[in-house]
């Protein structure tokens, strides 16, 4: 009878040693970037990680906030000579350039003298009335800037870059690989609505990612969703004119400028939202397809097998639509 207690017992040990370890789940919230950012991971050993993000955060701030005088992006802005450039600002300069490229100039962070021009930037703005947009264009333009020996050559000195299409889309990013060096391997962070995610939520499913139904509403007050997607890997991110936005004699600016044109965006594409493997591809991309428009997005997605994409748009007649690739349909929660 001892025997088999002992049997027993060792049994119950083994059978216990092969159950994978029970992983605690960190919920970490916050303000930076002027936004609020949720973060869910495990911890492989039980640590909260929070502290060692928030310091990668500042690091990245210091690199691409326009907001800091001192931060590298600024001090290009400004035309210091004597600036360093950091890992961070070179990969987004480099992938921005990549992405003007493919979408003909419709994603380009020289947008800056626009943006700021017409209330979306960094710096005061300007009445629309008053906006000198042919002169503003002549220093717009992802061709007239280039990376030379870790340097940043302009065409004119007055080029500066606005980087907010694709900052906050890479800042998820270097929070997300960093947590994949600590060795989580089950993680969501989001970041002002750009999402990535890996593995399974804390209750053990795939990560469930809101698209919010455009519908214009700065304070965030009376948000809608318009589907839920069931997303296991990968990145998404959500652009539209819904969120930021102005009225003018009762004209609406949205934030959404083309940046060959000059003038914010007006037509039938409300939203896009687009999934990558990473979200600083996604946060670009995004952007680009509301200068685009549907068509010309859709045609883009169609032709790149890395990139989905869910689209709300109104029809000729004033109706909501939507187009979405066949991978995110079967995200889709019914």
């Amino acid at each position: 009878m001892i025997k088999k207690i002992q049997l027993f017992l060792l049994a119950s040990l083994l059978l216990l040693a092969c159950q994978p370890t029970k992983r605690e789940y960190q919920f970490n919230e916050g303000y930076i970037w002027g936004t609020i950012y949720h973060i869910v991971y495990d911890s492989p050993n039980g640590n909260d990680l929070h502290e060692e993000i928030k310091i990668k955060m500042n690091e990245f701030d210091h690199s691409l906030s326009t907001y800091k005088p001192n931060s590298v992006i600024s001090r290009v802005n400004n035309n210091d000579t004597t600036v360093v450039l950091d890992h961070y600002f070179e990969t987004v300069f480099n992938r921005s350039l990549e992405i003007a490229e493919i979408t003909n100039g419709a994603f380009d962070m020289t947008i800056a003298p626009l943006a700021n021009a017409w209330g979306f930037g960094f710096k005061n703005k300007l009445e629309p009335e008053d906006i000198p947009v042919d002169s503003l264009l002549q220093i717009v333009g992802y061709q007239k800037v280039k990376l030379i020996n870790s340097k940043i050559v302009k065409e004119d000195p007055r080029i500066m870059f606005d980087p907010s299409a694709i900052a906050k889309g890479y800042g998820v990013d270097v929070v997300a690989d960093f947590l994949e060096s600590k060795g989580v391997s089950n993680y969501m962070v989001e970041i002002g609505g750009e999402i990535r995610v890996k593995g399974v939520s804390n209750k053990n499913r795939s990560w469930r990612v809101g698209i919010d139904r455009p519908i214009d509403d700065p304070e965030v007050r009376n948000r809608e969703i318009q589907d839920i997607l069931s997303l296991p890997n990968g990145a998404m991110a959500t652009s539209g004119n819904y969120r930021q936005f102005y009225i003018k004699n009762g004209k609406k600016y949205a934030h959404t400028i083309d940046p060959k044109l000059g003038y914010p965006v007006q037509h039938s594409l409300l939203s896009a939202s687009v999934i990558a493997s990473d979200c600083m591809t996604a946060d670009a991309y995004a952007t680009a397809f509301m200068v685009l428009g549907f068509e010309k997005s859709k045609t883009i997605v169609e032709n790149n097998p890395k990139l989905e994409a869910y689209f709300i748009y109104t029809d000729e007649a004033g109706n909501y639509k939507t187009y979405s690739t066949d991978k995110i349909k079967q995200m889709i929660l019914k």
